[in-house]
């Protein structure tokens, strides 16, 4: 039997982390994001949901 394809999401960076309190500069290393225009593919867990909501103002979800 083939196993079940883990879900994903693609998360982009557009916004800067300048001027950003470190725990959200820390949070957008741990999406494997620090540039601008970077994209990430990570997989789709309340985790990573929760982390990409705490950033939501300098990233977005790429549909797939």
């Amino acid at each position: 039997m083939a196993k079940a394809a883990l879900k994903t999401i693609t998360v982009e960076q557009y916004g800067s982390p300048s001027r950003r309190p470190a725990d959200q500069r820390a949070t957008l290393i741990g999406l494997k994001l620090n540039k601008i225009g970077r994209r990430s593919v990570l997989p789709d867990n309340p985790s990573t949901r929760g982390m990409v909501a705490k950033v939501a103002h300098l990233v977005r979800i790429i549909e797939q």
